[in-house]
């Protein structure tokens, strides 16, 4: 899924980016406006918005020389474009409650790379990274399955594969500490999910 455009996504050609434009502002806009944001030609816009307004979606009034146009909210389609919009937000919040959930449970899930920096598409894997406590051994069943399951809900939910790094609890508190790109990166721009925070494995390990 795109879900740093997911309107767009999944409502073709111009109407959706139109609809998407929108749907990320509460402002009233230009349709001039309107056309640049959403990368729509006027002449586009211009034919997409009176489709729009006879359907009560958006609503357009006359400053002249101008027209201004916007979502209506309370219109039962435009709330169904608004949560579309906010699919990310929905995302996140699934999957950090997936990982919580997680029996036995992880110290840490990080989510990392492009869907923590939002911007994703629709071919982005969602990377994370995946701490075991150091009571469990790699290879236990029942961590493996668990963790199987949880990679698989986060694929359903989202159309996009995960790419996990494992590592150990004591691992991790020396990678945290790391100077390679990768685990500098994560400590940046890393969402914790579950657990403690990464940077907290790296304050113990300086400890």
């Amino acid at each position: 899924m795109d879900f740093g455009r997911p309107v767009e996504a999944l409502i073709p050609d111009a109407q959706g980016r139109v609809l998407g434009a929108l749907a990320r502002t509460t402002r009233e806009l230009t349709l001039s406006t309107l056309a640049e944001v959403s990368g729509v030609s006027l002449a586009h816009v211009a034919r997409v918005v009176p489709r729009l307004v006879d359907l009560g979606v958006v609503e357009r009034r006359e400053v002249p020389p101008a027209v201004l146009v916007r979502l209506v909210p309370e219109h039962l389609a435009a709330r169904a474009i608004l949560a579309l919009a906010d699919l990310r937000h929905v995302f996140l919040e699934e999957m950090g409650e997936s990982a919580r959930s997680l029996d036995p449970a992880p110290v840490n899930v990080t989510l990392f790379g492009s869907f923590a920096r939002g911007d994703d598409d629709a071919a982005s894997d969602v990377d994370v990274v995946l701490v075991r406590p150091s009571a469990i051994s790699e290879d236990d069943p029942e961590w493996s399955e668990s963790i199987a399951r949880w990679e698989a809900h986060v694929r359903r939910i989202s159309g996009n594969a995960v790419q996990r790094i494992e590592v150990g609890e004591d691992e991790a508190a020396n990678l945290m500490r790391s100077r390679r790109p990768l685990w500098q990166s994560i400590r940046r721009e890393g969402i914790a999910l579950q657990g403690r925070p990464l940077t907290d494995l790296g304050a113990r390990a300086r400890a």
